[in-house]
């Protein structure tokens, strides 16, 4: 059995490594669980984020990496059993000089400006907290995004908080900051999304992700990448719900 699976560039879940390899938290998780239901062939396509559910209703491949699971998105695409819950962080100058730690905060400084990758969650989060349009920025990805705060372009870029980490890593002028995600507290979670007609990968998936998830290999897989039982419980409780 064949397998193609979608990504895109967002490290510590997904990425392009030297070798010119994906590679990531996701992608091993994906690895280990279509291997475990009997694909002998991975293929990964290198995407965009706009192009990730759009991509797996046409047919161009047959499943995503994790993304947000949101009703939005449910409308289009079947998701699988959730597989990591992440808050919201911010990316900032070092040192943090607008004092930026909040959704609700930025929006009451008319002079911050936020970027976000349209489509994704935090993009939703930050109008619902208030933030006015003049105030935030678009970006096709995520490299873009912290290239323009590193010129000064924005003064703060939302991401999860996880995945932030690893842009500080690489940029030590930089700062993670970690705050709520939402006015409710909750986290949202993360799932491989489907097309619908596909509902026997889904099946077999979810089968699969239902007995791994949690395990001492799967949590040791995701330590190597900063995920840990923080990401990993709050899903692993609720894994047999659908």
């Amino acid at each position: 059995m064949k397998v193609r699976i979608a990504y895109i560039e967002e490290p510590p879940f997904y990425w392009t490594g030297e070798d010119r390899t994906p590679t990531g938290s996701d992608i091993e998780l994906a690895e280990v669980v279509l291997r475990a239901i009997g694909a002998s062939s991975i293929e990964y396509e290198l995407t965009t984020f706009p192009e990730l559910l759009p991509g797996v209703q046409a047919g161009r491949w047959d499943m995503n990496v994790p993304i947000f699971a949101t009703a939005e998105r449910a409308k289009d695409v079947a998701f699988s059993v959730p597989v990591w819950k992440l808050g919201d962080g911010f990316v900032v100058h070092r040192g943090n000089p607008k004092a930026l730690t909040s959704y609700e905060n930025v929006a009451a400084r008319s002079d911050a400006r936020l970027g976000v990758i349209p489509g994704q969650v935090q993009f939703d989060a930050a109008k619902s907290a208030g933030v006015s349009d003049s105030q935030i920025v678009a970006f096709k990805n995520q490299a873009e995004a912290v290239a323009a705060l590193l010129a000064g372009k924005i003064d703060v870029f939302a991401a999860t908080a996880v995945g932030n980490h690893a842009i500080v890593d690489a940029s030590p002028e930089l700062e993670a900051v970690a705050h709520e995600s939402s006015r409710d507290g909750k986290s949202p979670v993360g799932a491989f999304s489907f097309s619908r007609s596909n509902q026997s990968l889904l099946q077999a998936v979810n089968t699969q992700l239902r007995e791994y998830l949690g395990s001492a290999d799967h949590r040791a897989r995701m330590a190597k990448y900063g995920i840990t039982h923080t990401e990993i419980d709050g899903v692993v409780a609720g894994k047999d719900a659908k």
